[in-house]
């Protein structure tokens, strides 16, 4: 049988017949998806396999170099630029495993937004809803798994942009710590913050996949109980502004922790967000950092006026932030990455709703630029924890949800693979009540 070929071409089928309006992928890679995935068959019926992900349909960032093609990274301005020479580190270490490379995912414009919106390669709409937002900047990647078009994406997170679109579509996704995956190949968004990352149905994919992206291939996770876990609620400003819907999941999902035998202990955090607040006064790391990254076009008119105003405008104003205000908050960014690793040694893990929100209507956002803003505020707000202090972070699918939210976990900068083995113990805890 030729399993992996097989469920490829359903897949495929799939696409054809909505070709006139695809939004999810915004570059396809049959022939070569066909030929990997016959590699991966005969692979198996000789008994050889190249890991966890030989034969896995995997869909990739527009933002991944692919060697003789263009990386965009959702921007128009991008489509003239040289092809890549080769493939950004991690599409190679696919290829080396086995994955199924089927194509490139639509993204928000240069990474810069949470929302979904991009009015350059077209706004695809949520997998549970399409007239609700899909959540970025990983938009693709996280409806295409959700929808069932490959098993695991791979995206890129700087301020939540895996974790955002994981919750706002009911799967799984996962930010490494920043050093954990190599950026090689990918079109920054900020050179402090980017990280790396698998989006899937499960936290075992994710686990298989980071492996392989970090270089790790066959570290397994460790067995964790759930009993006498120590589970930090940050009970302040990561919980407040809750939707209903997203309140109760997240006391249902404490609930069938704590029934697990987990401690949950209150942990505020309020003191460190608000002096990390206060450091990146000036502007945001990423949005400083992207400036520098985009000086070019900034400066210039024509191309300027090419570009998503929700991403040149902020571009411009975080260009003009002197360079001792940036290495002076990059200074006291640092001491606060410390002592929030200090802070975290006490406890586990940290659980918080990854956003406040489940996804809201795509129509209001578009109309309402003051909603626009507050919005991509909140889904923002809890995931850029994880970046701004340099910590790990996953978002599982909270149960009993009509419409998709996630519950994140937190751990200190490092413990990846434990904070993958504590989200697994979690995941199986909510499958048993469901």
């Amino acid at each position: 049988m030729n399993r992996t070929r097989d469920r490829l071409e359903q897949i495929l089928q799939r696409l054809e017949a909505r070709s006139g309006e695809e939004r999810v992928f915004s570059r396809l890679y049959p022939e070569a998806a066909r030929a990997a995935a016959d590699a991966a068959d005969a692979r198996r019926r000789a008994g050889i396999s190249l890991g966890s992900l030989d034969g896995r349909i995997v869909s990739i960032k527009d933002l991944l170099d692919v060697a003789g093609e263009t990386t965009t990274a959702g921007s128009a301005i991008r489509r003239t630029c040289p092809p890549a020479v080769e493939d950004a580190v991690v599409v190679r270490r696919l290829r080396q495993a086995g994955a199924v490379i089927l194509g490139k995912t639509v993204m928000t414009e240069f990474a810069f937004t949470a929302v979904g919106l991009n009015p350059h390669f077209g706004t695809l709409g949520n997998a549970a809803d399409p007239q609700r937002v899909p959540g970025g900047s990983s938009s693709g990647a996280g409806v295409s798994v959700a929808e069932g078009t490959c098993d695991i994406a791979i995206g890129s997170d700087t301020g939540g942009s895996i974790r955002i679109p994981a919750s706002l579509n009911g799967v799984v996704g996962f930010k490494p710590t920043a050093s954990h995956v190599s950026t090689a190949g990918a079109f920054p968004l900020s050179f402090t913050l980017d990280s790396l990352g698998p989006l899937a149905r499960s936290v075992a994919e994710c686990a298989a996949a980071d492996a392989v992206l970090s270089g790790e291939d066959g570290a397994s996770l460790g067995p964790v109980s759930l009993s006498g876990l120590q589970i930090g609620i940050p009970r302040g400003l990561p919980l407040a502004d809750m939707e209903p819907a997203v309140a109760e999941g997240f006391t249902q999902s404490l609930d069938i922790l704590e029934a697990a035998g987990a401690r949950l202990v209150d942990h505020d955090i309020d003191d460190m967000l608000a002096a990390m607040a206060e450091a990146t006064s000036i502007g945001s790391i990423a949005g400083i950092e992207a400036a520098a990254v985009h000086a070019d076009w900034l400066g210039d008119e024509r191309k300027a006026a090419m570009v998503d105003p929700r991403v040149a405008k902020p571009l411009a104003r975080r260009a003009t932030v002197p360079a001792v205000a940036y290495i002076r908050m990059m200074q006291r960014r640092a001491e606060l990455v410390a002592e929030m690793n200090r802070r975290l040694a006490a406890i586990d893990i940290l659980a918080l709703p990854t956003t406040p929100m489940v996804a809201p209507p795509i129509e209001p956002l578009v109309a309402d630029r003051e909603l626009y803003n507050r919005t991509e505020g909140l889904l923002l707000r809890n995931p850029q924890i994880a970046n701004q202090f340099d910590l790990a972070g996953i978002s599982l699918p909270m149960p009993g949800m009509s419409l998709p939210a996630g519950l994140m976990l937190l751990c200190r900068h490092g413990d990846d693979r434990r904070l993958l083995a504590v989200a697994a113990t979690v995941e199986q805890a909510f499958r048993n009540v469901a």
